[in-house]
């Protein structure tokens, strides 16, 4: 029996459907020479040089500033690499990546695959069943357009199951590795029978033999042609939309008769403009699960808003805000522009209110999945963020606060998304959202009008 049919089948989802450096191949190397000699192992050049510029054939960068140079010790020469990718191992004109070209890994085929209980709307069944059409028909591509807090994630669930059924790979990808990290143990109780992987920069297995993948965009550079269904939850987010290597990623990784599953709750204007013109197929949600409008943000405005930041001080309409809130037993979800006013706002809080658990949380804080988790647990009172947690996060009872709601990193997409962490839960959705600034912006005024217009979609005037 050849080498190929002798391999572990473990081993061969390991490999299949990706792009690996040699020392990503879990493969000695006598078996790696015979399958390089029986073409099951191709190599392909790592770093192509086009026209007017190279192009990174895991990551497709193009950018020459994303280029260096370096001494190689195998050949005693200059050697161009990848910068872009380098945190997944570095890719040099010197080394190739590795595609397998052998018998494709099967997958098991579930019967039951969800094992949750919960109960869809009609209106949630409605999109489910389009989505499961997309997948058993092979469609190319279909956006869910949904609301924040429609239940897009359980939407899923007849689809997933039904590729899960058919004996399908899928990966579900996301820009945001708090997405991951949220969706990971809520399809693990909802697919209890299915392998399930979660890939993240921090995530200790990224052997990536799972059936079903959850992963952010940017692990799915060491992918292609992998999996039968790839579905993109919160598509417009940043980098997705800002960096093109990810969408052509994403696209590489689903194999050429797979379904690709757009989700949103705030599409951007280029999706925007493929629905009206009839060349994206899409369904839309206007109403949350639990059949309450979305909350509508106040606008508060705040004298002498970006003095007082700098000095890390609160405006009075603020601390006035806090202190005379409606419903004072909800948690409070407080965004800021930058890392360094998370951090210095957190502690004037606590100076101010040091009877309150205050915490804050951003993109460098190396404790903020557990923070994340206290603050679920309620342990936590008032949480200061950055926009790491505007989307793809929800807690069932909280109050959301924008300070400096004009600053250039909330555009329209960020502050309907933020506004929308709050009134999640059926037992209290109403939660106040209140944008602080020091002047009306387009995006402020744009995200409440889209909000009040998808309201008005939903039935609610």
């Amino acid at each position: 029996m050849n080498e190929k049919l002798s391999l572990n089948p473990k081993v061969i989802k390991q490999i299949a459907g990706k792009r690996l450096l040699r020392k990503e191949l879990p493969l000695d190397e006598q078996t790696y020479r015979s399958l390089i000699q029986m073409n099951i192992l191709q190599p392909i050049q790592s770093i192509v040089k086009k026209a007017f510029h190279y192009e990174c054939q895991r990551c497709h960068n193009t950018k020459r500033s994303l280029f260096g140079m370096y001494p190689c010790a195998l050949c005693n020469r200059m050697h161009r690499y990848c910068r872009k990718c380098i945190a997944m191992g570095r890719v040099s004109d010197c080394e190739r990546l590795y595609e397998w070209h052998g018998p494709e890994p099967i997958w098991s085929i579930h019967e039951q695959p969800c094992t949750w209980d919960g109960e869809l709307t009609l209106e949630q069944k409605k999109a489910a069943e389009r989505i499961v059409t997309a997948i058993q028909f092979k469609e190319k591509e279909i956006l869910s357009y949904a609301v924040c807090g429609s239940g897009k994630t359980e939407m899923l669930f007849p689809g997933m199951s039904y590729a899960l059924q058919q004996g399908m790979r899928l990966c579900i990808a996301t820009p945001r590795t708090d997405v991951v990290r949220e969706l990971t143990p809520r399809l693990r109780q909802a697919f209890q029978s299915v392998s399930i992987q979660a890939l993240y920069g921090g995530s200790q297995d990224k052997s990536g033999t799972a059936q079903l993948i959850i992963s952010t965009t940017h692990q799915l550079f060491r992918y292609s042609d992998a999996f039968d269904v790839v579905m993109v939850d919160e598509v417009d987010a940043f980098p997705y939309h800002k960096d093109m290597s990810l969408p052509i990623a994403t696209k590489r990784a689903l194999k050429p008769s797979g379904t690709m599953v757009y989700l949103t709750a705030t599409p951007r204007d280029e999706q925007k403009k493929k629905i009206e013109r009839q060349q994206l197929p899409h369904i839309f949600v206007a109403r949350r699960y639990h059949n309450h409008p979305l909350p509508v943000p106040k606008l508060k405005f705040a004298f002498s808003l970006q003095k007082n930041l700098v000095n890390n001080q609160f405006p009075k309409s603020f601390l006035r805000w806090y202190s005379t809130r409606k419903h004072d037993t909800r948690q409070v979800l407080v965004f800021v522009p930058t890392i360094q006013l998370a951090k210095s706002l957190e502690q004037t809080f606590n100076t101010i209110y040091p009877e309150i658990k205050s915490s804050a949380v951003h993109s460098e804080d190396s404790n903020r999945e557990e923070k994340v988790y206290l603050y679920r647990q309620k342990k936590i009172d008032i949480l200061f963020t950055t926009t790491i947690l505007e989307r793809g996060v929800t807690f069932p009872a909280i109050d959301v606060a924008i300070l400096h709601a004009g600053h250039h990193v909330f555009d329209e997409a960020a502050l309907v998304q933020i506004a929308g962490r709050a009134g999640r839960s059926p037992d209290d959705p109403d939660g106040e959202v209140v944008f602080f600034h020091d002047g009306k912006t387009e995006a402020m005024v744009q995200a409440i009008y889209a909000i009040e217009a998808m309201n008005k979609r939903g039935g609610f005037t």
